[in-house]
């Protein structure tokens, strides 16, 4: 029963620290909506409807953000406003490296797979995503 114990918390602790990698990458392209932020303190808010999403397109390590609107006949409103990104590797993480005309910042990828991924920021905010689905009224 102990080995047994021992086991599902080693399973549990190896689960949490996995690695992001180069080939989870090409998974971040496609439309993303945020489900939840988790702040330093443990606290989280949750998100159960969102107006806009963002949209991630990569073209190797260089890519860009948008914000975009969903619409009900399955099309999406947006403008000519992007953040445009580098992935960068700083040790063990990639990163997200954006920089504009008026600020530079940088989010850490902590978790990415098919259909969700994390960010986390310098001030240790975490953001969740989940893949965005459309509202389907047929």
């Amino acid at each position: 029963m102990k080995s047994l114990k021992f086991l599902l918390v080693f399973l549990v602790i190896s689960a949490c620290n996995q690695k992001v990698t180069w080939d989870q990458i090409p998974n971040l392209n496609g439309y993303w909506e945020i489900e939840k932020v988790t702040f330093p303190d443990g606290s989280e808010k949750k998100y159960t409807v969102n107006t806009s999403i963002d949209y991630i397109e990569l073209n190797d390590k260089q890519g860009f953000r948008k914000k975009v609107q969903p619409t009900l006949s399955g099309t999406y409103d947006t403008s000519d406003d992007a953040e445009a990104f580098t992935l960068l590797e700083k040790g063990d993480n990639i990163g997200m490296y954006y920089k504009n005309e008026l600020s530079e910042w940088e989010e850490e990828i902590t978790t990415i797979g098919q259909n969700s991924f994390s960010v986390t920021n310098k001030e240790q905010i975490t953001y969740h995503y989940k893949r965005f689905e459309p509202i389907n009224l047929e």
